[in-house]
Order: C-alpha cells, then structure tokens, then sequence
C-alpha cells in the first residue's frame, strides 16, 4: 500500500484548484501563496515528473506565446488515478483527525 508524500498531495491539490492554469510557476505560486512558505521551483517539478511517472497527472504543452520567446508553458491536469489517490488520502486523514479533538493541539506553534 503506498500513499502520497504531503507535497504530492498539495502539489496535486493545486493542480485541481488552479484547473485549466495548472503550469509549474503558477503551482508555485498558489503553493506560496497558500502555505505561507516560499516554495523553490524545483520543489514542484521533482515531485510533479513523480507523480506523472505515478500516473497521477499528465501534462501537455500549451500554445507558445510571445512573451516567454516562443516557448510554450508545460501545463498538468490530474488523471483519474490522481483523483482516487487525493480521494483515498482525505479518506485516511478525516479518519485520523476524526479520532481525537482539536483541543489537545491548543497549545502548538
């Protein structure tokens, strides 16, 4: 049985909130902004060239654009493995945080 990595399961989570704008600069910056944390771009395409190896997402090469010298941006989008596998980790975390109260994490930084 094998579950994903905290980052693969934010990383695939940002993919599906930012949809049809899921490029690799983009996910880091919803990461940067969500977490508070400055996330490095190769702390999002690592994990993202292991989730594809995984089948969790796929990525495509959108059209080239001016501005980025003809180049096109590398965009993802979660497969249905990718879904089962965020289904299958929300279901073992509700469990988890099911089991005991918020209250004995009052004193945590």
């Amino acid at each position: 049985m094998s579950f994903l990595t905290r980052t693969e399961e934010l990383i695939l989570l940002s993919i599906w909130n930012l949809q049809d704008n899921a490029y690799g600069a983009a996910i880091r910056d919803h990461l940067t902004d969500v977490s508070g944390y400055d996330w490095s771009i190769g702390a999002i395409y690592i994990p993202l060239d292991r989730l594809a190896h995984k089948g969790y997402v796929r990525s495509f090469k959108g059209k080239p654009t001016p501005h980025r010298g003809g180049r096109s941006k590398r965009f993802f989008e979660l497969t249905p493995d990718g879904k089962a596998a965020l289904i299958k980790i929300r279901r073992v975390q509700d469990a988890l945080w099911k089991s005991r109260p918020l209250a004995g994490l009052a004193g945590a930084k």
